[in-house]
């Protein structure tokens, strides 16, 4: 063991008291009793491709939902499990620190121990690497005593966040069956959590007996879908955030003098900053997924920029707070075509000071015109899934300076007559990542813990823990298990070398749904928002008394409980069969008929090929 990992904490006065918080359990994991009620076999959101997943993964694609129930419900079908030998479980943080992973570990931990204290949590130190290694670090109530409520990852650390490879699945392996585990559980985001799909995989067809189970932890919030309403981190990211940009959104105010660009943490898609803005009630927000549908070019994103600031200037203000995503730059299609025919030929082995001389025409036309330090940037070699790296790409100053230029041009033309523009760049990210986790998170990630313990202990391998219904108390919450290949979906179309996966089954980040009523209630405002300075200041997270409850603004205006809405459909169904018995009458058989008759027809077409959705790009 590297004696760096698992050693106890140095806390502050709040750390501690932080670390005396216990997050509480909704009624179906109070008791050590196992109740599991079993749905149907699934089937993919994605038509389409199911028959692509399930060629991909045989063995655990058609999998059954899991419900968990509480002690009282009165389920005829449900498992109960009432005996639990002791069981050795792994665990292993496979994606960027995001708060609250530590409470996974002490949720896991908690829920082992109170069912079998001879069972054992052996965390992998090192992420994936120490995982290959073979380097363990058996949980204790001592080690964890520091961790409770903390942010980072450094209990148990995170190095290279894959498994993917035929010899790193293959060491993966090895390890659990040198370890005798009888469960992997791995914590991560998208990609994390399709290698532990893909490990199931292998393990089932391998016969090793290790059940491999995924947590959604990603401070993204890109690992969305009708089992996953959120993701452990998300919430406080945009507390911490929200709470930087109300500061900056005062200062604005204050100074009245600094348009203020700031950048947000968040990969490809913008639910950070869309999440922030509603929190912060900033002035603009420029989404990815909105410039990628109206294929809005670099600079007219610069024209609605400088639009706004000669607007404001009207109304006698001059300054104004403008959030980015780092993901932005992938979704302005010039700037996307221009990375992947840099990262082409970075894949043809070309050096980073040879490509410019080596780009297309247009290409090469396009890098000249922007300034020296994006140039720069964008020749940084790419990240193992061929994404930029976007954390150091710096659209906020691209932005700024191109608004600049025109601005001054248009001062100088005399078709603005305003005060000089100036701007402020910021780039808010790992400022939040290492955070005290808030108190949903806290409770989220402890909760999913225990989740975790329950899907083993029902011998349930290739599946996610999953929490529905979460906007409500935690005694409302639901809880279970879905298997990872009912959230995949298969690309049929891509560009740039992302066509690898053309047509392999896949998780695919979610991006902001431009049709939810997330992004209409920003729409809704954004006349105010921009003209009228509505800014919010959150303030730092609060984890007791007014605000401590608080939940994600995108979390509870949507309608989702998609596990609750399954369990109603087939007690509805439930409800017709006891209605309409071989006896009934000749009028109740007929109207059923009709009703069903016209159901079937409207669902087959929705759920057709041609209807599908193919999944974001």
């Amino acid at each position: 063991m590297d004696s760096a990992y698992g050693v106890p904490r140095e806390l502050s006065g709040l750390q501690k008291q932080r670390a005396l918080y216990q997050p509480g359990l909704p009624p179906c994991l109070q008791d050590t009793t196992v109740r599991v009620e079993f749905g149907d076999a699934t089937t993919s959101a994605d038509p389409a491709g199911a028959h692509v997943i399930s060629q991909y993964f045989p063995r655990t694609y058609g999998q059954p939902l899991a419900h968990f129930l509480r002690a009282k419900a009165k389920v005829p079908d449900a498992q109960i499990i009432t005996e639990h030998p002791a069981i050795r479980v792994g665990v292993v943080f496979s994606g960027r620190q995001s708060p609250g992973g530590h409470n996974v570990i002490w949720g896991l931990y908690d829920a082992i121990k109170s069912h079998n204290h001879n069972s054992t949590l052996l965390g992998f130190v090192g992420g994936t690497e120490g995982l290959f290694a073979q380097k363990t670090l058996e949980i204790t109530d001592d080690i964890l005593s520091t961790y409770k409520n903390q942010g980072g990852y450094d209990l148990l650390g995170r190095t290279k966040d894959q498994i993917r490879t035929t010899e790193q699945v293959n060491a993966a392996m090895a390890a659990c069956q040198a370890l005798k585990l009888d469960g992997l559980v791995i914590l991560g985001g998208v990609t994390s959590n399709m290698d532990a799909a893909h490990l199931a995989e292998t393990f089932a067809e391998s016969k090793c007996p290790t059940k491999v189970v995924g947590v959604p932890v990603t401070l993204n919030g890109d690992l969305k879908n009708q089992f996953v309403e959120t993701n452990v981190g998300f919430d406080t990211i945009c507390k911490v955030n929200s709470q930087l940009i109300g500061n900056v959104c005062t200062d604005a105010l204050s100074a009245e003098k600094y348009y203020y660009f700031i950048r947000l943490m968040g990969r490809k898609a913008s639910h950070v900053a869309l999440e922030c803005a509603l929190q912060s009630q900033s002035n603009m927000v420029i989404l990815g997924e909105e410039v990628a549908a109206s294929k809005l070019t670099i600079f007219d994103i610069t024209k609605q920029i400088c639009d706004a600031v000669q607007a404001r200037a009207e109304k006698d203000k001059y300054h104004g707070v403008i959030l980015i995503p780092e993901g932005l730059v992938e979704s302005v299609p010039e700037l996307y075509a221009l990375i992947q025919e840099i990262h082409g030929l970075h894949l043809q082995g070309v050096s980073a000071e040879n490509i410019p001389s080596q780009l297309s025409p247009w290409a090469a036309a396009l890098f000249e015109f922007l300034p020296p330090f994006i140039r720069n940037q964008l020749l940084l070699h790419p990240e193992s899934d061929d994404s930029a790296q976007l954390s150091q790409i710096e659209t906020e100053k691209l932005l700024a300076q191109l608004v600049e230029t025109e601005m001054n041009k248009q001062l100088k033309e005399g078709t603005y007559k305003g005060k000089k523009f100036n701007a402020i760049c910021h780039f808010f990210g790992y400022q939040a990542r290492g955070s005290l986790p808030s108190k949903f998170d806290c409770d989220y990630a402890y909760v999913l813990g225990h989740v975790s313990y329950h899907t083993l202990a029902a011998g349930l391998n290739g599946y996610m823990a999953t929490i529905t219904n979460l906007k409500n108390p935690m005694n409302k919450w639901r809880c279970g298990a879905a298997p990872i290949t009912a959230m995949m979906s298969v690309k049929r179309w891509s560009h740039g070398p992302a066509a690898s996966l053309i047509g392999k089954p896949a998780l695919h980040p979610a991006t902001i749904d431009l049709k939810g009523k997330a992004y209409e209630l920003l729409r809704q405002n954004a006349s105010s928002l921009l003209m009228d300075d509505v800014y919010s200041n959150t303030g730092p997270l609060q984890f007791d008394g007014p605000g401590a409850d608080a939940k994600a603004i995108t979390l509870c205006v949507e309608d989702q409980d998609y596990m609750g809405q399954i369990k109603l459909l087939q007690e509805y169904l439930d409800k017709v069969k006891s209605i309409v018995k071989p006896g009934c009458s000749q009028d109740v058989l007929k109207a059923a008929l009709s009703a069903m008759a016209s159901v079937t027809d409207v669902l087959a077409v929705m759920a057709s090929p041609s209807s599908s959705g193919q999944p974001p790009f």
